[in-house]
């Protein structure tokens, strides 16, 4: 039986600690949907329209993973509804640092009430990479600040863009 994970997030934007986790993910299951979140408990710099462009040309463009195992995809369910509907009982979370996992914890259980089939892993992305937020990477870019050791060309050129 072919194990598919669900990978959310708000993905805005990608960096390398989810990229990190992405390809960790991919040694382990054998299909890895990235779940985009646009539910509306948060802010974004970016639509849901441009975070899936980017994710996919970060992904697919940028690193050129193979489009066989990754499908990038929007959601605003409850991540357990989003495992019921691709047939997954497994869902990835990154760990950045011990901040992150009081958080994911809770996460996990309040998942695991949910629906009790499925199992959460968490994946710590590497060591240079556990400093990395989104949030910083746009504040960083908006300054006009360096962020090329954070994220990719493509996501770069979008924060750019953005703005300029």
């Amino acid at each position: 039986m072919k194990k598919t994970a669900i990978y959310p997030g708000t993905f805005d934007p990608i960096t390398f600690g989810h990229i990190d986790v992405i390809q960790k993910s991919l040694k382990i299951v054998d299909k890895l949907i990235v779940a985009i979140s646009n539910g509306t408990e948060k802010n974004y710099l970016f639509s849901i329209e441009e975070r899936i462009e980017i994710v996919n040309k970060a992904l697919f463009s940028d690193l050129k993973f193979t489009k066989n195992k990754i499908k990038v995809i929007a959601f605003n369910s409850l991540t357990t509804e989003l495992c019921k509907k691709h047939n997954s009982n497994i869902i990835l979370r990154g760990l950045r640092a011990a901040s992150d996992f009081e958080y994911e914890f809770q996460l996990a259980g309040m998942n695991r009430k949910l629906n009790n089939k499925i199992e959460t892993i968490f994946l710590m992305s590497d060591i240079n990479n556990q400093i990395i937020s989104s949030r910083l990477i746009k504040e960083i870019a908006e300054l006009k600040g360096d962020i090329k050791k954070f994220t990719t060309k493509s996501t770069i050129n979008s924060l750019k863009k953005k703005y300029e």
